[in-house]
């Protein structure tokens, strides 16, 4: 199983990105998918999942409002779509994938078994 983090670059303060996560080895319809972040010096911290089956979503405090996650069956992939960004939100975005997890574990990174490699999102003020 791998996953690949693609879309993070170099934007200003209010601009929008959108990350994708695409996996080979699995389908992610029958998996959690979640993205964490990190911040030089800073740990590991959850951005947002979404459930196995699609129905259910949850955002951190910090970017609800502002990031949307979703999934695209057609392509397969898990997408995150950044809006208002703040300099605040610069960090590395690393994708995750579990089939097992329950929901009350969602947030926490240790609970996913398979991670992309990470794309850098850097927001300029």
């Amino acid at each position: 199983v791998q996953l690949q983090a693609s879309g993070g670059g170099l934007v200003q303060a209010g601009d929008s990105l959108r990350l994708s996560c695409a996996a080979s080895g699995l389908t992610f319809r029958s998996y959690t998918v979640a993205w964490f972040r990190q911040a030089p010096g800073r740990e590991r911290e959850f951005v947002a999942a979404i459930f196995r089956g699609g129905s259910s979503l949850h955002y951190a405090d910090s970017v609800k409002g502002r990031f949307a996650i979703s999934r695209d069956s057609a392509k397969d992939t898990v997408n995150l779509q950044m809006n208002s960004l703040k300099p605040e939100d610069t960090a590395v975005y690393y994708c995750a994938a579990d089939r097992s997890l329950i929901m009350s574990s969602m947030r926490r990174d240790q609970a996913y078994d398979f991670w992309g490699q990470g794309t850098q999102v850097t927001v300029s003020s």
